[in-house]
C-alpha cells in the first residue's frame, strides 16, 4: 500500500525491527504493527504474534525476547495492534472492551461494527501491506498469540487454513462463549445470538471439524499458577474438543509460570523453532 509509514528502525541481531503505520480499508482507521526482518535479502517466512487485553504492538516487540532466536532461524515476525484506535473509534471505560480489545473478530453491533473489523484486518489488510512491502514469503505463514491473542490465533488458523501453515498460543482463551472475558465481548461485538459466537471459539471450531487435517499438531503453553486459568481460559475445553476431532495437540501445562510476559520469554523459543519446522 502506498500508504506505508515507517515511523521507527532499530538495528536487531543483524536483522532490523521497524514499527510501521498504515491506513486499513476493514478498519477505516491507521492501523500500527512492528515487524521484525532478519539478516539477508529474503524472502522470509513470517510468524503473525496477536497480542492479548490492553497491548499494541509494543508489548511483543519489546518484552517477548524473540528475536535473537527469529535471527538464528531467519523468520520474520509481525506484530500488529489489537484494536483500531483514535478520535471517532468506539471505546469503552472498561479494560476488557473496545480500544485495546479486538478479539479479533468482525463487529456487527452498533457502535463497533464501524471499526472494530479485526479478523478483516489480519486476514486481507495486514497480509496485503507484508506482501506489497517486504521481502516475505507469504507462501509460508503460520500465527501465535497470547490470551484474547492467543484465542484470535486458533480461531484464525482454523477458519482461515488457506493463509497459515502453523499455529501455537499461549495461554489462549480457548472458549470466550464459555468465559466472562468472551460473553461481555461477544454479546458487545456479534450480539445476543449465541449461535453467532460459535464461528469465532476456537473449542466450538475444532468440534464442528473446522480445518480437520490442516494441521499436523498445534502447540499451546498454559502456565499452571495463571490467575486467569479455572476462571477465562480453560484450557481443557479446548483439548477435549481437539481429542474429539482427532487433531494432535501438544499441550505443555507449565507448572509456576503465571500469565506475564515472564512466562512467553520462558518459552518463546520453543514456539519459533515449532514454527520454523513447519514453514521450511
Amino acid at each position: 500500500m502506498s500508504d506505508l509509514e515507517i515511523l521507527e528502525e532499530h538495528r536487531c541481531f543483524g536483522g532490523r525491527v521497524l514499527i510501521c503505520r498504515h491506513g486499513s480499508a476493514a478498519t477505516g482507521t491507521p492501523m500500527r504493527f512492528s515487524l521484525f526482518l532478519p539478516e539477508g535479502e529474503g524472502p522470509f517466512p513470517l510468524l503473525i504474534w496477536l497480542s492479548g487485553l490492553t497491548c499494541t504492538e509494543d508489548n511483543f516487540t519489546t518484552k517477548a525476547g524473540a528475536y535473537r532466536k527469529a535471527s538464528e532461524l531467519g523468520l520474520a515476525i509481525a506484530a500488529p495492534d489489537t484494536s483500531p484506535r483514535g478520535e471517532g473509534v468506539a471505546n469503552d471505560e472498561a479494560y476488557d472492551l473496545g480500544q485495546g480489545a479486538g478479539f479479533y473478530l468482525d463487529a456487527r453491533e452498533a457502535p463497533w461494527a464501524a471499526h472494530f473489523k479485526m479478523e478483516s484486518y489480519i486476514t486481507r489488510d495486514l497480509q496485503d501491506v507484508l506482501s506489497a512491502n517486504f521481502p516475505l514469503d507469504m507462501e509460508r505463514r503460520g500465527i501465535s498469540g497470547h490470551s484474547m491473542g492467543g484465542h484470535g490465533a486458533l480461531t484464525l488458523a482454523l477458519k482461515h487454513p488457506d493463509l497459515f501453515r502453523s499455529v501455537s498460543a499461549f495461554a489462549p482463551i480457548v472458549s470466550p462463549a464459555r468465559c466472562p472475558w468472551g460473553e461481555k465481548a461477544f454479546s458487545a461485538y456479534l450480539g445476543k445470538d449465541r449461535a453467532a459466537w460459535a464461528a469465532h471459539d476456537a473449542a466450538l471450531l475444532m468440534e464442528s471439524g473446522a480445518a480437520r487435517y490442516a494441521f499436523d499438531e498445534i502447540l499451546i503453553d498454559q502456565g499452571m499458577a495463571d490467575g486467569f486459568l479455572d476462571e477465562q481460559l480453560k484450557p481443557e475445553l479446548f483439548e477435549e474438543a481437539c481429542e474429539k476431532a482427532g487433531q494432535r495437540l501438544i499441550l505443555r501445562r507449565q507448572e509456576g509460570y503465571d500469565h506475564s510476559y515472564f512466562f512467553i520469554q520462558s518459552f518463546i523459543e520453543d514456539h519459533l523453532e515449532f514454527h520454523r519446522v513447519r514453514l521450511s
